[in-house]
């Protein structure tokens, strides 16, 4: 296949991982399928850089912890573009505010950790589609777990926590919502 012959669409980034059954995640802020509202936009692209509220349920029985995470596979890079991800999240927590994703507000609940993003940042960095680039899916996914606690280094990539806890999960519960250049304007 020749680059010219490639053609973009819905990326599913956990195609080729371990088949589990999945659990409802719902979202005040964002709707599956729709597109991103202006403040989950990165500052740059016009928006606030605020993470969506999210809320989950129906997840199995013998959940002992959640992740979080955001993952747009459609990022020009090869690689994608890992927005936010938290783990070690008490199975008792089922939600997650709006705006969890700026550690100075302190709204990510005890024992819960946040990771560093693309830019190395351990916080949400919001949406920010180059020109051109179409339209690009943005994958907030939580990951229900069989473990208390995942044992990874605050300053790993969202990468090396899901190869951490790709053994651990039990179910997973994915919102995906759109994004484009120009769709905080």
């Amino acid at each position: 296949m020749t680059s010219e012959s490639f053609e973009r669409g819905p990326i599913n980034p956990y195609a080729g991982m371990p088949r589990v059954p999945g659990f409802e995640v719902t979202s005040a802020d964002i709707q599956d399928g729709e597109p991103l509202p202006a403040e989950t936009y990165d500052f740059d692209s016009g928006g606030r850089n605020r993470s969506p509220q999210l809320s989950w349920s129906g997840f199995p029985e013998g959940t002992k912890s959640f992740a979080v995470t955001c993952y747009d596979p459609d990022a020009p890079t090869g690689s994608g573009f890992w927005h936010w991800a938290v783990a070690n999240v008490p199975a008792s927590v089922t939600s997650l505010p709006g705006d969890a994703g700026d550690p100075a507000k302190g709204l990510l609940p005890e024992g819960a950790i946040m990771l560093p993003n693309e830019t190395r940042a351990s916080e949400f960095i919001g949406a920010g589609p180059p020109e051109g680039s179409g339209v690009h899916h943005y994958w907030f996914v939580v990951h229900a777990l069989d473990v208390p606690r995942i044992e990874v280094d605050p300053q790993a990539t969202p990468a090396v926590l899901g190869f951490m806890m790709r053994h651990n999960v039990l179910a997973r519960g994915i919102l995906v919502a759109t994004g484009e250049y120009g769709g905080a304007a």
